[in-house]
């Protein structure tokens, strides 16, 4: 039944794309009802083969290979840090075997050079990749470019002597709930195979599969190896890379497609292959704390209806403070795209490239107004100071530096945060026995207020007899007392 279902569903969606190519089409009358009446074999017979066709030769099976040390004969009590913490490096003396883990996944070719687009995950930590096409040739390729905030890599493949078959890049903004899509990949690793769907919905940001989420949900079947392989529109060109799915797990067995899937959408596609032309990844900062506007906030902001992003705090001299942003500000669109939360504006800045400037649209005191923003790097002000903290000292034994918003982006902190950090510390140090944390701000130090690594240095250049500590963690400020 599940079968016939599914059938007559394919059926259904291929008449519904012959009436959309055929505006006026023949009709007979039938008492009360109008049929549309496919005309000639041309239309009963519609396909994708030749969509498929030329699209399909720059999907690409993405084969990985990689050396993993295990211990022989070991407990996982080891690799306990409780265990650590007492023995130490004991257990990397005990004697190691080496064996060769493989995975595999998809990929797209997006130019005729052979550079390649596929998920993150598929090629994260691999010794060796092999980038195998259609045809079934094999060349060897290298990495150019990981970006595990969306989940993306570029490749490059070597050896190549001829243009190869590649897929151009849809603008995804264009697509729209309804649009029917083709997924294209290697599930389960039968080879090259092509599923048919929807757009389901659009803009989905709470998924959290990655940290820039705003995915492309469709209801073609994509199961494990179609990751990094192809969404393609009707018009044969990329509108996405097909990263995840739902799936139903039990029993500790991967499950297969229940048809929830989602793509990163090919506009952000487009600005990690900018990234690996450029060199490396840097995404505009916007210097905004914001929350997404709730049911509760918009009826206590006057707005008929939730949706957008509430600003409520700004980095001093910040790109959104130098626009005009205040706090109390709802974003409700930037260049003419809704903004429906904190998430799509995070993408909406993402994928702008540094140096322009947008334009946002802001709600503020029940109107609407438009601003100018500067789409400018995070930035490297204060200098970061690395400072390596040696002395008796509860901090002996910790890293730390001055905060700034490209320091907290680099090491994933707080972009709003500011004042010093503690990058690391050393396993059994002062620092690690008082529960100091990588990530922690130092605020006090017996009643010094600490706003630089300077201050910092002050405050723990002489030996005491005792130690008042502040420390911001998570948001909460937490006080401590150390004897000298």
């Amino acid at each position: 039944m599940k079968c016939l279902t599914a059938a007559w569903r394919a059926v259904w969606l291929i008449l519904a794309v012959c009436i959309a190519q055929n505006p006026v089409p023949a009709v007979a009358q039938g008492g009360n009802q109008t049929e549309v009446i496919p005309r000639g074999k041309g239309e009963i017979s519609l396909t994708f083969a030749p969509l498929v066709r030329e699209v399909g030769p720059a999907v690409v099976n993405v084969y990985t290979r990689t050396v993993v040390s295990e211990r022989r004969g070991v407990s996982p009590l080891f690799d306990d840090p409780f265990f650590k913490r007492f023995f130490g490096d004991l257990v990397p003396s005990l004697p190691q075997r080496r064996r060769e883990a493989t995975s595999l996944g998809s990929g797209v070719i997006v130019d005729a050079a052979g550079t390649v687009v596929t998920n993150n995950h598929v090629i994260e930590g691999a010794d060796e990749i092999t980038v195998v096409l259609n045809d079934r040739r094999e060349y060897k390729a290298r990495l150019i470019l990981a970006d595990p905030d969306t989940d993306l890599a570029v490749l490059a493949i070597d050896g190549v002597d001829e243009p190869l078959p590649y897929v151009e890049i849809h603008d995804s903004d264009d697509l729209a709930v309804g649009d029917l899509v083709l997924a294209i990949g290697n599930p389960f690793g039968v080879g090259q195979t092509v599923t048919m769907g929807i757009v389901s919905a659009l803009a989905r940001t709470n998924v959290g599969i990655t940290d820039y989420s705003f995915f492309i949900q469709t209801d073609a079947s994509i199961n494990p190896g179609n990751s990094g392989g192809a969404l393609i529109g009707t018009d044969g060109r990329l509108v996405g890379i097909n990263t995840a799915i739902y799936s139903n797990q039990r029993g500790g067995s991967p499950g297969g497609s229940v048809g929830i899937g989602f793509a990163v959408p090919s506009n952000m596609v487009a600005t990690v292959l900018r990234a690996a032309r450029d060199g490396g990844v840097v995404r505009p900062w916007l210097g905004a704390r914001t929350q997404t506007v709730t049911a509760d906030l918009a009826d206590s902001l006057g707005m008929k209806r939730p949706v957008g992003a509430l600003v409520n705090d700004l980095y001093p001299g910040g790109p959104a403070e130098q626009a005009g942003l205040q706090a109390g500000d709802v974003i409700v669109a930037v260049d003419g795209r809704e903004v429906i939360d904190s998430g799509a504006l995070r993408y909406r800045v993402a994928t702008r490239a540094p140096g322009e400037d947008v334009a946002i649209r802001v709600i503020r005191g029940g109107a609407e107004r438009e601003l100018s923003l500067a789409m400018v790097p995070p930035a490297e002000d204060p200098p970061a100071q690395v400072t390596d903290v040696t002395g008796r000292n509860p901090f002996a034994g910790s890293r730390v530096a001055n905060l700034s918003p490209a320091l907290a982006v680099e090491e994933g902190f707080d972009e709003m945060a500011r004042g010093v950090v503690v990058l690391g510390l050393k396993r059994g140090s002062a620092a690690d026995q008082i529960g100091v944390r990588r990530g922690d701000i130092v605020v006090r130090v017996n009643g010094l207020e600490i706003d630089s690594v300077a201050t910092f240095n002050e405050a723990v250049a002489s030996p005491r007899g005792g130690w008042e500590l502040a420390i911001k963690r998570d948001g909460k400020v937490l006080t401590t007392r150390v004897q000298g």
